[in-house]
């Protein structure tokens, strides 16, 4: 987040949101998937958890900027030339 700074509060406010749910939620479904329970028994093993947990907020974070960037690069078009390119790129 530090290497491209938010360009306003509300944008940076849904970054840390998006990353926060993205984290727990990412990271409790991998730790689920993968059963890595027992890692919680280490001190190492909960680095380990940590950085995994972490890693798994990225994605939410990046989706955020992306979403953001698109909506930006956007604004004056109508919703049905938006509509159209959306469906272009599915």
């Amino acid at each position: 987040m530090l290497m491209t700074p938010p360009r306003n509060k509300r944008e940076w406010a849904v970054g840390l949101i998006s990353t926060v749910v993205s984290s727990i939620g990412g990271g409790a479904m991998t730790v689920e998937h993968f059963g890595l329970h027992h890692w919680a028994f280490s001190t190492m093993g909960l680095c380990a958890l940590g950085g995994l947990i972490f890693a798994c907020g990225l994605p939410g974070w990046a989706m955020v900027r992306w979403t953001f960037a698109f909506i930006d690069k956007r604004r004056d078009d109508s919703i049905d030339e938006v509509a159209k390119e959306v469906k272009g790129m599915l």
